[in-house]
């Protein structure tokens, strides 16, 4: 069988299972959701066994400490996948939601109701615990889902994959309402963007590379998840202490995921008090600084090229900037800026709210950490991606981001002249 029969084979079977899926009632949803976290906790040894030669391959890959994290899963992250399924079932169910509803002078009612996209075809890089994330949120949103991970990850997600779809046919669902494409062809991307007939958008996650020739190939609508080019502004107003904790955070704590700071900007007048202290901590947690001229004048750090400010390193390497003003950082972050998530850090109120007007990007912080562009910590239960584009979704991406809406219209004989 060819690569895009077989593609198309599992597509099919979503787009089956789309129609009754779209239909479901809530409990059933619930129920199927609460059972695939169960059955995640209880076949725990089976994925941890899995995951085991992922990383084993990672590391034969000689892949960066950051990368293998994002590969890595333990108890506690298994535990944090069974959650998110709760917490998805826990959320409203977001179809058949009324926006509004209004009559017409010649007595027509028309209402607008929230409904399913139908099948998402997901292609996303590494981090195993999307998997069950996307699979919750396209049940709870009335979707089907096509799942292409990364090769990195197959041994993984296939188990996963087959546990959340055991449980949740056990519990009510349709046949086919998650399909996983468990092989690393490299042409099953290039047949799945092309299934206009069966699968209604796709969503790209993960690098760069992916993303784009996801966008310039695909005949399937495409929601644009974005690689994230974070920036971090130190406004001469700043607390220092606060951005210091602000920045290792945003950088360290987990440097191989898409809202991790990458660009740090400083301003002038706080530069040579900040930098040395800065320079400090992030040593002591094995962050290599690439610094512009400026930079390089006030601490001992690696020389910056053009090329690192517009790089997502997704590790623990740092290209930092001094500026003139915030007029420079707001035009650096227009220049290099991936519209993924960016933060000022300032005590300037009126700083603050230029930065909060100007910066287009997805998600802008005033005082916090970039590691916020996250859906658990929006309250949508978990996401499906960071949408970076301006049309249909804009940011975290959780379930009512993953519908649609249709217009319902009730009349008495109503006819047009």
């Amino acid at each position: 069988m060819s690569s895009y029969e077989y593609v198309k084979d599992k597509a099919n079977l979503c787009k089956k299972a789309s129609r009754s899926l779209g239909l479901l009632d809530t409990k059933v949803k619930n129920k199927a959701l609460l059972s695939m976290g169960e059955a995640i906790l209880k076949n725990k040894d089976k994925i941890l066994e899995a995951n085991k030669v992922d990383l084993k391959f990672a590391r034969e890959k000689n892949m960066s400490k950051a990368m293998v994290d994002r590969l890595l899963l333990n108890e506690n992250r298994i535990y944090g996948m069974a959650e998110g399924l709760k917490n998805v079932a826990a959320l409203e169910d977001p179809i058949g939601e009324v926006i509004k509803m209004w009559k017409r002078p010649n007595g027509i009612e028309i209402g607008q109701i929230t409904v399913p996209i139908g099948v998402i075809g997901f292609i996303y890089e590494a981090r195993p615990n999307v998997t069950p994330d996307a699979a919750g949120l396209c049940i709870k949103s009335g979707n089907a889902v096509l799942l292409k991970g990364g090769s990195e990850a197959i041994n993984s997600n296939k188990v996963i994959s087959k546990i959340l779809y055991d449980a949740g046919i056990e519990a009510g669902l349709p046949e086919g309402f998650i399909q996983f494409i468990d092989t690393n062809e490299r042409e099953v991307v290039s047949s799945m963007i092309k299934l206009n007939e069966y699968i209604d958008v796709v969503i790209p996650r993960g690098g760069r590379s992916l993303i784009d020739f996801v966008v310039k190939n695909s005949t399937v609508p495409v929601i644009q998840t974005g690689a994230g080019n974070c920036h971090i502004f130190v406004d001469e107003s700043a607390d220092i202490n606060m951005a210091l904790d602000i920045i290792v955070n945003a950088k360290t704590q987990r440097p191989a995921v898409c809202n991790a700071m990458e660009t740090l900007l400083v301003h002038k007048n706080i530069a040579k008090k900040f930098l040395p202290v800065l320079k400090e901590r992030l040593e002591k947690l094995k962050v290599e600084i690439r610094g512009c001229s400026v930079t390089k004048s006030i601490i001992n750090c690696k020389e910056a090229e053009e090329k690192d400010f517009d790089t997502e390193y997704l590790d623990l390497i740092l290209a930092v900037k001094v500026v003139n003003s915030i007029d420079e950082a707001i035009d650096h972050i227009y220049k290099y800026s991936t519209k993924h998530s960016e933060a000022i850090i300032t005590n300037d109120y009126k700083n603050s709210q230029r930065f909060l007007k100007e910066i287009d990007s997805s998600a802008v912080y005033v005082n916090a950490s970039t590691r916020f562009t996250d859906g658990s910590e929006f309250g949508f239960g978990a996401e499906i991606g960071i949408s970076t584009q301006k049309l249909h979704a804009r940011g975290p991406m959780g379930i009512k981001q993953i519908t649609t809406t249709k217009y319902i219209i009730y009349g008495n004989g109503q006819i047009r002249d």
